[in-house]
């Protein structure tokens, strides 16, 4: 898993500069979590995307924002709460997810949003 900064962001995911319109700059589809390091849920989520980022590996990529440090990427993405996690399919709008998702709700949103 990759902590992205601002520009990390928008040469993997979204170049928010360049395009008004989303454009999805990854070659794989990707989950984007949004945290901090203050927060218990958000620590409690790490190790699953952890494995899943294991299990996957090849099919997506999983990214890290810290909300600190970048709180306009948060705020682009209209994150009120967090751990929130962004679902980016290769093709087709992101989805965002709120709050401590369990493994299989994550498996099974990785197969139908990102057809997987």
């Amino acid at each position: 898993m990759e902590i992205l900064n601002e520009a990390t962001f928008k040469s993997k995911v979204f170049n928010f500069e360049q395009n008004k319109d989303w454009k999805f700059e990854g070659s794989l589809p990707a989950i984007i979590d949004f945290y901090a390091d203050w927060c218990g849920p958000c620590k409690a989520l790490s190790p699953i995307l952890e494995e899943l980022s294991k299990e996957y590996a090849g099919k997506i990529n999983i990214y890290k924002v810290d909300t600190e440090a970048t709180p306009q990427l948060a705020a682009m993405f209209g994150v009120r709460g967090i751990p929130s996690l962004l679902f980016v399919p290769k093709k087709g709008q992101p989805q965002m997810a709120a709050g401590l998702v369990p493994k299989d709700s994550l498996k099974k949103a990785i197969n139908q949003i990102l057809g997987i």
